[in-house]
């Protein structure tokens, strides 16, 4: 095993705890409980200043959206090759192996993302593709590809929407969780599903966020 992924594994046992996130918690995900001061250890483990947020340490939103979704309608992903973009946690990923996805495979650019998504996939017993890589405008003939609140930014989301409208023109089912988030393009997308997802206030402006689960038109 390389010396710096153990160091990230280590960091992340050292700063999380196993929690079930609420609204799909037949999973357990190695979860912290704070943001900013977690935000500035991984700025200290890595010597870098003006990291993103370490989005792998909590159950967004989105992704419990999408993760419910996939537990309660299996068929979706079942016997069908799955991409989990900016997988965070891994959480959606892991509720699309649970529903028997051939084969999943989760995508992240943060490298502590990819000992949070093993350490989960193993508590929960399922097998994941762990990659660190930028798949913007790529396409590995994926079956479906999932993602869960990744309209937040505008530069992010003009370079998401071509891409996931073309993944779906070429048959891939695209499935999108988002809780309202400023950049969602929610006139392009067909709604499969709204829930309430509890979410920790330290992160949100509520403590309930409404999520609904979209796919866009093929």
């Amino acid at each position: 095993m390389d010396p710096a992924s153990e160091r990230f594994r280590q960091f992340v046992l050292a700063n999380t705890s196993l929690q079930s996130p609420p609204h799909v918690p037949e999973i357990k995900l190695h979860l912290a409980d704070e943001a900013h001061e977690l935000w500035q250890r991984t700025e200290d483990e890595l010597a870098t200043i003006g990291l993103p947020p370490p989005f792998w340490a909590f159950a967004w939103a989105g992704g419990q959206g999408v993760a419910r979704y996939l537990l309660d309608h299996p068929e979706v992903v079942k016997g069908r090759s799955v991409l989990d973009f900016a997988s965070g946690s891994g959480l959606v990923g892991i509720a699309a192996a649970m529903a028997k996805a051939k084969q999943v495979q989760c995508c992240d650019i943060d490298p502590f993302t990819a000992p949070a998504i093993r350490l989960n996939a193993d508590v929960n017993a399922v097998k994941l593709d762990v990659r660190i890589a930028d798949l913007i405008g790529k396409d590995e003939g994926w079956d479906v590809v999932l993602a869960g609140d990744v309209f937040y930014d505008k530069p992010l989301a003009d370079q998401l929407i071509p891409w996931f409208t073309e993944l779906a023109l070429r048959g891939a089912d695209v499935i999108i969780g988002d809780p309202g988030r400023s950049y969602f393009p929610k006139n392009l997308l067909e709604q499969l599903a709204v829930y309430s997802v509890p979410v920790t206030r330290v992160l949100e402006d509520a403590e309930i966020k409404k999520t609904t689960v979209w796919r866009f038109p093929n």
